[in-house]
C-alpha cells in the first residue's frame, strides 16, 4: 500500500489551486462532478502524495485551517530552504517561527492562507 492523496479543506477550489500552484505544485486534475463540486488534484513538484483540494461545505467549514487539530499536519520538503521559503511567502503563506537547524536539516513552521500549519524542511542528509 501507499498513501496516494491527502484532502485539504479550503474555502474555495480556486484559492486552493492558487496557493498550491504558488508552492510549485502541478494541477493534475480538475474535473467537474456537479454544478457545485469538482475533483481537484495537485501534485508536488518533486513527487510524494497528491493533495485533493476539497471545498468545504456545511459543517466542514468550521474545520478549515484546523483539520490537523492545531498541530503541523503537512510537511513540505525542499532542496533549497531559502528558495522554498520565498515560494511559501509568495504563495500567501506566513512563517510563524524563524528557521532552525535540527539533526535532519533546516526547518520552519508556516501557516497557509487557510490556517493550516506546515513544516518547510530542507534535509541535510544526516537525519
Amino acid at each position: 500500500m501507499r498513501l496516494g492523496q491527502v484532502a485539504l479543506l479550503v474555502p474555495g477550489y480556486d484559492a486552493g489551486i492558487a496557493f498550491l500552484t504558488g508552492l510549485g505544485f502541478a494541477l493534475v486534475e480538475d474535473t467537474p462532478l456537479s454544478a457545485a463540486k469538482r475533483w481537484v488534484v495537485m501534485r508536488p513538484q518533486g513527487g510524494g502524495s497528491d493533495i485533493l483540494v476539497a471545498r468545504a461545505v456545511g459543517r466542514q467549514r468550521a474545520a478549515i485551517g484546523r483539520q490537523f487539530g492545531g498541530r503541523v499536519g503537512l510537511f513540505l520538503w525542499t532542496e533549497d530552504f531559502d528558495a522554498g521559503a520565498a515560494r511559501v511567502t509568495g504563495a500567501g503563506g506566513s512563517f510563524i517561527e524563524v528557521p532552525r537547524d535540527e539533526a535532519y536539516g533546516r526547518v520552519a513552521k508556516f501557516r497557509d492562507p487557510f490556517g493550516n500549519l506546515w513544516d518547510l524542511i530542507a534535509a541535510n542528509g544526516r537525519g
